[in-house]
């Protein structure tokens, strides 16, 4: 099953760069670039990624990406993502940056975008697809926000969406509602972070106010029923982070997840890795994991896949190989789930 798992073709769309920087790296560019980390060793940084709540990760995460400078920094890091993705399925990925967290530390726009799509092209040669989603921080201002627009618009064939993402708790979606209207109107698509930490009402102003056509987490929905069944009227994907969520003490354990139930409901449900290097495990190993902890039937987890190809950015003909490629590869396995059954 674990082997079945991490092949299964597959998309991730959400996962934020800057949450790869595994501990080893982080050292080898902190040498590279002169710069000082809290820790004294790998271990020790590996130590420190025991989180009580969103803040406490986000305190390291900040921190952690001050030793990206250049654009080889960059390349480097996404190079490194693409590889584990590769090993665990995916086919294809839309990655949040967060350029506003580099801009402030002195790191030009240019540079981070040309080192992530450096990584990228040589990924799509290696067989993995990719698009960039630009994240704008809830936790600074909308004008903020703005800016970080204005400084894309010069790469803007290389961005296909607009995020938001950082704290979530008393930084609602309406804060930005300005700024993610330009952006349509400019001709980027939208998602958001919404329902993790903050209540379901956060959901629906995601969907009403910023126009989104996904939902990050959006775990908390079934605690507005009302909302749940627009969510599965509407089609409107979950970009759903298991370990995350429990990394964050959304649940106390991966048992008590409310995944398989918003499964069951018919929302349409992803699994992804959010901040890998920081929560324990990539994509592979939240589907291994959940299907553990869960006893998801495998028929399920092809379900989660097949909803992940359809939930891309992806042209309709593009989405239709990579849905293709996933019915030979369940075909071929035989066996629950199989498009033929």
């Amino acid at each position: 099953m674990d082997a079945f798992l991490r092949g299964l073709p597959k998309a991730e769309l959400h996962l934020h760069i800057e949450g790869t920087l595994e501990p080893e790296l982080l050292f080898a560019l902190a040498r590279k670039n002169g710069v000082a980390l809290p820790f004294a060793n790998v271990e020790e940084a590996r130590e420190a990624y025991a989180f009580h709540d969103l803040q406490s990760f986000l305190d390291i995460y900040y921190a952690g990406m001050s030793v990206l400078r250049t654009v080889d920094d960059y390349r480097e890091l996404t190079l490194a993502y693409l590889a584990r993705a590769a090993d665990d399925g995916v086919r294809h990925a839309e990655i949040f940056f967060d350029p506003q967290a580099h801009t402030e530390r002195g790191v030009s726009f240019e540079t981070v975008i040309e080192g992530l799509e450096l990584g990228l092209e040589e990924g799509r040669r290696a067989g993995v697809g990719s698009k960039l989603i630009l994240c704008f921080l809830r936790h600074l201002s909308a004008e903020q926000a703005e800016t970080a627009l204005a400084q894309a618009a010069r790469h803007q064939e290389l961005i296909t969406a607009v995020g938001l993402d950082s704290s979530e708790r008393d930084h609602p979606p309406s804060k930005f509602e300005e700024v993610f209207k330009r952006a349509r109107d400019q001709g980027y698509r939208a998602v958001a972070h919404a329902g993790e930490e903050g209540p379901p009402d956060y959901i629906r102003q995601a969907l009403d106010l910023l126009h989104v056509e996904r939902i990050d987490h959006g775990v908390r929905c079934l605690e507005d029923p009302e909302l749940t069944e627009r969510l599965i009227a509407e089609r409107i994907p979950l970009t759903v982070c298991p370990l995350s969520n429990v990394k964050l003490r959304v649940f106390d354990a991966l048992a008590d997840h409310n995944l398989h139930e918003l499964l069951q409901r018919g929302l349409h449900v992803t699994i992804n890795s959010d901040d890998p290097a920081y929560f324990g495990g990539y994509i592979g190993d939240n589907f291994v994991q959940v299907q553990q902890a869960l006893g998801l039937p495998r028929a399920d987890l092809v379900q989660l896949a097949r909803y992940s190809l359809e939930a891309t950015f992806l042209e309709e003909a593009e989405r239709a190989v990579l849905l293709d490629e996933l019915d030979r590869y369940v075909r071929e396995a035989g066996g629950p789930g199989d498009p033929t059954e």
